[in-house]
């Protein structure tokens, strides 16, 4: 295995929070999958954990790619998926242009992209490794 990029983000919750108040911005629904938004139950703290690690996977697959132009010009959130494993552990789901992006890192070799997600008082973080097999 061998390691492609990192990332890391930190939301602040109560600035985060108003965001997700303007329900006129559209924000919520262009950024959140139902599943995110279900299990999440609307409270900022796991929403803003799941945007950071949206943001985090979005910076880990730039890092792949230093010295090379960005792989899109924009990216929907919403191919960034945080879902939960049978054991209620985060992962992600990658869906779209941002899944056929990423495997391109790895060159054939299978991808996986490991996230970690946490918050405390006013500070959601996440950080996700982009590793790629070794066949």
């Amino acid at each position: 295995m061998s390691t492609l990029g990192v990332g890391v983000d930190v939301v602040d919750v109560e600035t985060f929070a108003l965001q997700l108040a303007d329900t006129a911005s559209g924000f919520v629904a262009a950024t959140f999958t139902a599943g995110e938004r279900r299990d999440a139950q609307g409270e900022p703290r796991r929403l803003g954990a799941r945007f950071a690690a949206k943001e985090a996977l979005v910076k880990a697959w730039s890092g792949a790619r230093l010295g090379s132009p960005p792989a899109a010009s924009t990216v929907d959130l919403r191919e960034i998926e945080v879902a939960r494993d049978a054991y209620d552990r985060p992962l992600l789901r990658l869906h779209g242009a941002v899944a056929a992006g990423v495997a391109a890192l790895a060159e054939g070799r299978d991808v996986r992209a490991h996230v970690s997600l946490s918050h405390d008082g006013p500070t959601a973080v996440a950080m996700v490794v982009l590793e790629a097999g070794s066949g």
